[in-house]
């Protein structure tokens, strides 16, 4: 370890993982990425618990990519990119991203997961993306769930969940909150589990995606264009066409093949720093939101029944961007009485126009009645 750096990754329910690398920016990338949501601290050795090994190593790599390509393997699409994997006899599971050069091999008998590539930014970030992962299996273990919501918490941990289908405006919702004053917990997916009658809440960190309409509502466009004229860098998974559009002042949507809009895609800690929002690391679920934007509509509270079911959770069968390619998730059902605690919080639904004011008005005033 004397000529590694290690980062060691822990939330609030104390779940643990330790990223090393023979390069700084790797471990200093997961410090960042983790910090504003979980603790991410220096770690020495002895290195306890399961470990995240990423390397700069274009020959490991190209030995691993041997191993996959060599043989009969599976494909996946893995966080956009295509995965070639192959399981050995005893739970090995080595894989390769031929597109990002990037290998990979998991030892679960050690806990250990060795990545190799050639790039620093694509080393890095595959290093943080499997930790959390692996904490992820790990809470999934202790009886938390993911709901695809985003959320929103007060000084005194009271936090207000917002859900819908894409498209509903649960970023919307969150993002006007904590530009109001509340903290952000979660942006489109958080932890949840039933704890001495609450439901406790942790954060799934991960980069903020923001639309140009809604960051130029907010009047923050130019202020992330500045800072990207300045030089500062944003989310590296940040198509190439929205940077250009960002830097030469474009504010029109901008959208893939198949109706899918490209957003500016942010760090965690640039949601303070660039963003004016403060993330928080927990919370106790006090109430429910289920908002729908409709153009050209009056921000108002409409009287809707809404309850929570099962598309409102992710599993490992749901999960379309993080397959379970390693073998990292348990197999886990239904949490008893969680869904029935979140149905009993109070609850509102309501329909969001594009009147940025209007909207934050009618939100602050909900979330107040909601939570006393």
């Amino acid at each position: 370890m004397s000529d590694r750096t290690a980062t060691r990754i822990a939330t609030a329910d104390g779940q643990a993982v330790t990223v090393t690398s023979r390069t700084p920016a790797v471990t200093d990338w997961s410090a960042r990425y983790f910090g504003s949501w979980w603790n991410a601290a220096p770690a020495e050795p002895p290195i306890t618990g399961p470990v995240v090994s990423a390397d700069l190593d274009p020959g490991e790599y190209e030995e691993l990519a041997q191993a996959v390509t060599g043989r009969e393997s599976s494909e996946a699409d893995y966080a956009g990119s295509l995965m070639l994997h192959t399981r050995g006899e005893v739970g090995t599971v080595t894989a390769v991203q031929p597109g990002d050069r990037l290998a990979y091999r998991w030892e679960p008998s050690v806990r250990r997961l060795r990545i190799a590539g050639h790039d620093e930014t694509a080393v890095a970030t595959a290093a943080a993306r499997l930790a959390r992962e692996l904490v992820r299996g790990m809470l999934l273990v202790e009886g938390w769930q993911i709901l695809h919501a985003s959320a929103v918490t007060r000084e005194d941990g009271a936090t207000l969940l917002t859900l819908g289908d894409k498209g509903a405006g649960k970023t919307t919702t969150a993002v006007l909150l904590a530009r109001a004053g509340w903290r952000l917990l979660a942006n489109d997916r958080a932890f949840v589990r039933v704890e001495n009658g609450r439901v406790r809440v942790l954060p799934w960190p991960s980069a903020a995606a923001f639309g140009f309409g809604l960051l130029d509502a907010l009047g923050l466009f130019e202020r992330i264009a500045d800072r990207l004229r300045a030089g500062e860098p944003m989310h590296p998974t940040q198509d190439q066409r929205v940077t250009d559009a960002l830097l030469a002042g474009r504010r029109e949507p901008l959208w893939k093949a198949g109706g899918k809009e490209m957003k500016p895609q942010f760090f965690p800690d640039q949601l303070d720093t660039w963003l004016g929002m403060t993330p928080a690391t927990e919370g106790a679920a006090a109430g429910l939101l289920f908002p729908r934007i409709t153009p050209g509509a009056e921000s108002r509270l409409v009287d809707e029944p809404r309850r929570l079911g099962e598309a409102d959770f992710f599993t490992a069968d749901t999960e379309d961007r993080y397959p379970d390619v390693f073998g990292l998730l348990p197999m886990t059902g239904d949490a008893p009485g969680l869904a029935d605690r979140l149905n009993a919080l109070p609850h509102r639904a309501l329909v969001l126009g594009h009147d940025t004011v209007a909207n934050t008005a009618l939100l602050e005033k909900t979330a107040a009645r909601l939570l006393g």
